[in-house]
């Protein structure tokens, strides 16, 4: 499907691996040119050449911590140097899950640095990229949260607190931006195959003497999650490539789940 978006520009948070940079491949696929942020330098450095290797577009990385007012505000600057308009922003920089224990025994530093780190840096970085975003009817801001936001999982209360902070941050600015026909939307990834829950697989396939497939297999029918397995990164990007392009200019406000069915909640039937 041509879904029309070549010649675009988009900015990604937290493009450096993951999710980020699965979505940062889909736009580029299409033909969409890119601004990557990240605050690993080698690591954004090398995602920004593997997709520009592959798919010809127009990358530029800019290393950036979204804890800080200034760095967003001179990523934006820079994406509107480079491009002068930014269509997508696409926001998905939020820090790994510090440590494997009781979150309200933390001290407010820790929890406040989480949060600096996906919910504001979603604020800031929306903030200071409104001035070029066109009203034309093409501007998409696409939000990255998860299912720690409508379920408890466990260690992860910051987590939890950040993705239903997102979803109804972006509810707000749907209504919001809606004069400038800008459309806002939230994506909500369950449990995606991303470097780190690969490592996350094999730690306790091995803790419990099976192997990876049968933890994962486990993990799905404990969950509840009805495709009986875990989703891929191009999965989550895939929709997010097409609420960037206008096929999905109808789509506003909503919160979309790629779970394999992990919400409806399988595990009390």
């Amino acid at each position: 499907m041509n879904l029309g978006l070549k010649g675009r520009n988009a900015v990604v948070t937290g493009a450096s691996k993951g999710i980020g940079k699965a979505i940062a491949r889909g736009l580029a696929d299409e033909g969409v040119n890119l601004v990557l942020l990240a605050r690993g330098v080698e690591e954004l450095e090398k995602s920004a050449a593997e997709i520009c290797q592959a798919t010809g577009v127009r990358v530029v990385t800019v290393p950036t911590d979204m804890r800080e007012t200034a760095a967003v505000k001179a990523a934006a600057e820079r994406a509107a140097a480079e491009f002068k308009s930014v269509h997508i922003l696409v926001n998905n920089a939020g820090g790994p899950i510090k440590r494997q224990e009781r979150q309200i025994t933390w001290p407010d530093t820790d929890w406040m640095d989480d949060v600096n780190i996906k919910t504001m840096g979603m604020l800031r970085m929306i903030q200071a990229l409104l001035p070029v975003m066109p009203t034309d009817g093409t501007g998409r801001i696409i939000n990255i949260s998860g299912i720690a936001g409508s379920s408890v999982l466990s260690s992860a209360l910051t987590h939890g607190l950040n993705n239903s902070a997102m979803n109804h941050v972006t509810t707000y600015l749907a209504q919001d931006l809606s004069a400038s026909r800008i459309t806002v939307n939230s994506v909500i990834p369950g449990l995606i195959a991303t470097e780190w829950r690969q490592g996350w697989a094999e730690n306790m396939g091995r803790q419990r003497g099976q192997t990876t497939q049968q933890f994962l297999d486990d993990t799905c029918r404990d969950w509840g999650i009805p495709s009986r397995r875990w989703g891929t990164m191009d999965e989550v990007a895939d929709v997010v490539t097409f609420l960037a392009s206008d096929r999905a200019s109808y789509v506003n406000g909503a919160r979309i789940t790629v779970d394999g069915g992990y919400t409806i909640n399988t595990r009390n039937s």
